[in-house]
């Protein structure tokens, strides 16, 4: 069982532009296992409604790795389908070379209230799909899948999402292994 908190914060720089610094802190049973990062971007949004953003990640994981990741990323929609996709650059401090990894969520929510400050109900689904391994011997293709379930809301320039979040890292020469987490994220905008 682990324990994810994912604070955020935004701000306009200009009609479609915004700035966005975000954390995160995943607390596991092993405290030596712990991950945090901050994570900062800049978006646009285009004509259509897309959203396209670029960003730097620094990631500790546990007290021995250190990562970098570059991040692109668009979010678009499908009718009443949200879709996310992202390209990764990795550099990790333990492993010799950079690597690739595409990620692809797809997600919807429905209001539970007439009001625009009604709860939501929310689900999404993320494909990993590593294209190079950071390690040289390490897996590529499908190497993670992650759901979450829960209940989002907005009180004004907040936004809170409550819920549930399952990790499964799919592994060709092992066991996949599952993480399950209470997930709260809280993001405010100014």
């Amino acid at each position: 069982m682990e324990f994810w908190f994912n604070p955020s914060v935004s701000t306009a720089a200009g009609d479609r532009t915004s700035i966005e610094l975000e954390t995160a802190q995943r607390f596991r049973n092993d405290p030596r296992n712990d991950t945090w990062f901050v994570r900062g971007w800049i978006k646009r949004d285009d004509a259509r409604g897309n959203s396209w953003g670029v960003g730097i990640e620094q990631r500790w994981n546990g007290p021995d790795q250190r990562e970098v990741r570059l991040l692109q990323q668009v979010g678009y929609e499908l009718g009443p389908i949200d879709l996310r996709t992202r390209v990764e650059q990795r550099f990790v401090s333990t492993d010799p070379q950079t690597g690739w990894r595409v990620r692809q969520r797809i997600g919807a929510s429905i209001p539970l209230g007439e009001s625009d400050n009604s709860w939501s109900l929310t689900a999404d689904a993320e494909l990993f799909v590593t294209l190079r391994s950071s390690d040289r011997d390490g897996q590529t293709g499908v190497t993670g899948l992650r759901t979450f379930v829960g209940f989002e809301r907005e009180f004004g320039r907040y936004e809170v999402s409550l819920g549930y979040l399952r990790q499964q890292d799919v592994r060709d020469t092992a066991p996949d292994r599952i993480g399950n987490a209470p997930f709260i994220g809280v993001a405010v905008n100014f």
